[in-house]
């Protein structure tokens, strides 16, 4: 299957572009790997890379074109008698991938749920079960992020969403983003056992973290 840039950047595929050169300023900045040190400076020169090129791809009008007439095709190939209906397509592309994410064929939900997102980028069911998706393999982890955060822009409101992004973004160690997450995730969906624990761990991280740097020698 082609690579999806757009899923890379969390973008919809009709996103402008300055909507990809804006995207990516500001995953550059986030992920640059000069603020890590360490194996997270390693993960943080992949994802540098990944969404260099991405950007390269998408912001240059003959790449683009290409890279989005090889999603055409894949997701023609993918979507059989529902090519002609986009919702039959979506529906079809999120039935697929719930199946092969509930067998433990992580490659396969994701391409399908990737297919779902480039036929609707409105579609938030997509953008969270791609996050969800994408959590299951480290190699994925940029994906994860911008797909939580689309899906969390697109139901601002859903517990569920909100949730699946604080966790996703604290372990990648986004811990002040994942704190508003969480802690939205308790504004809309009331008490929550489970998830006020893991905002009292983030918040003991931070004050550690905190303290140590606030040590005098």
């Amino acid at each position: 299957m082609a690579k999806n840039y757009y899923g890379v950047l969390g973008l919809p595929q009709n996103a402008t572009d300055e909507d990809v050169r804006r995207r990516f300023k500001k995953l550059a900045r986030e992920n640059h790997p000069d603020r890590f040190q360490g194996e997270e400076k390693l993960r943080a020169e992949r994802d540098f890379q990944a969404i260099t090129e991405a950007f390269n791809v998408l912001t240059d009008p003959e790449r683009r074109r290409v890279h989005d007439a090889d999603l055409t095709r894949a997701g023609s190939s993918q979507s059989g008698s529902s090519a002609g209906d986009p919702s039959q397509m979506v529906k079809a592309f999120l039935a697929h991938g719930v199946k092969a994410y509930k067998a433990g064929d992580y490659a396969t939900a994701r391409e399908s749920f990737e297919q779902a997102t480039q036929v609707d980028p409105e579609n938030s069911q997509g953008w969270y079960n791609l996050a969800l998706t994408y959590s299951r393999q480290e190699r994925w982890r940029i994906g994860a992020l911008r797909a939580a955060e689309r899906a969390c822009e697109l139901e601002p409101m859903k517990p569920a969403y909100l949730k699946l992004a604080g966790r996703i973004f604290a372990r990648a160690g986004r811990t002040e983003q994942a704190e508003r997450y969480l802690q939205k995730a308790l504004t809309w969906g009331g008490s929550d056992a489970e998830i006020e624990a893991e905002l009292e761990e983030l918040r003991g991280h931070q004050k550690g973290r905190r303290g140590l740097f606030g040590k005098g020698s």
